[in-house]
């Protein structure tokens, strides 16, 4: 049963009826956000006050805690509520400066400067290069953390709102095993749209460069796949480091960029039903005959659509 609690933190707490509710994550970049339109009758009796928390479960499930910062009605009495998760308040600019650390420090660092509550976070071990960030939106410095991570490691971690705590782990540790829950024609599905590209994420060709103040000059690296560059033609990503770089570490950073990016990308969306475990940043199993597919997906962008008891959602997957 979906109950929808409102604490305008004046000492009133609504239990909302409630029409629909759309629930969003994403993987990168985003605050969680839920849409859910209220049913009432006289809103001046039950105000919902900017700021208020707003707590979503379903039976045990437990599905949403964030703040609300929209409210609107219309003619047919729906009201409408706009909530996000705690990310939402990382979404300021700054300027940030960092020693050399860990992911995990560094972003809990963050997130304790901005208030926010912690949850588990998981011990990333690479201590990512000094960094000074000017007017930059805390969220960006988020994901740069998390980006320089897997390019060093190949280990992919997300950060996001668990229920009004924030977490950091390793998607490994996402999975949602295939005997619990799995996504297919005979389980769930109701549509699919299936993507090979090497149009985003793929480049077959890494460049360098790295000003030397003491010559003068700019050193030039240079890692490419020439098979690929005959089969795709020449895809090339350009990266500036800084001069504090040793060659042997730049020499280091193009063998992993080359690694990750020369390869197509993957990717599957999905209209399915509903299930409330799956969210942005985890695994869910997919099998779909018909194109061969048959293994795991990173769930990069969730939308879940509650209405009217029917709990359905689109997926944007891909694989890693």
């Amino acid at each position: 049963m979906m109950e929808v609690l409102i604490d305008n933190r004046d000492g009133t707490i609504w239990d909302m009826p409630v029409s629909s509710v759309q629930w969003k994550t994403s993987r990168i970049g985003k605050a969680g956000t839920l849409d859910a339109k209220l049913v009432i009758e006289q809103p001046t009796k039950f105000p919902v006050n900017s700021g208020a928390i707003i707590r979503v479960t379903d039976g045990a499930h437990k599905i949403f805690y964030g703040y609300v910062f929209e409210t609107g009605f219309n003619t047919s009495s729906e009201f409408g509520v706009k909530a996000y998760d705690q990310l939402r308040y990382l979404m300021y600019n700054d300027t940030f400066v960092f020693s050399s650390t860990t992911a995990t420090a560094g972003i809990k660092k963050i997130a304790t400067d901005a208030g926010l509550k912690i949850g588990t976070f998981e011990e990333t071990g690479y201590k990512v290069p000094a960094m000074v960030e000017d007017n930059k939106k805390a969220l960006d410095v988020v994901s740069k953390f998390l980006d320089s991570t897997l390019i060093a490691t190949n280990r992919n971690y997300v950060l996001f709102d668990n229920f009004g705590k924030l977490e950091l782990r390793n998607i490994n540790n996402m999975a949602i095993s295939a005997d619990d829950f799995y996504i297919g024609e005979e389980s769930l599905l109701f549509d699919f749209e299936y993507k090979k590209s090497i149009d985003e994420e793929t480049y077959n060709r890494i460049k360098i460069v790295q000003d030397n103040k003491k010559t003068g000059k700019r050193e030039v690296y240079i890692a490419q796949d020439s098979k690929n560059i005959a089969k795709w033609g020449r895809l090339q990503e350009f990266r500036k480091v800084d001069e504090k770089m040793s060659a042997a570490q730049i020499k280091d950073l193009l063998d992993k960029l080359i690694k990750l990016r020369n390869r197509e990308t993957k990717s599957l969306k999905l209209n399915c039903l509903g299930h409330w475990k799956v969210r942005a940043g985890c695994f869910v199993f997919v099998y779909i005959e018909k194109i061969g597919v048959k293994q795991y997906f990173l769930v990069d962008e969730c939308t879940h659509n509650w209405e009217g008891d029917v709990h359905t959602m689109t997926l944007d997957l891909k694989v890693i």
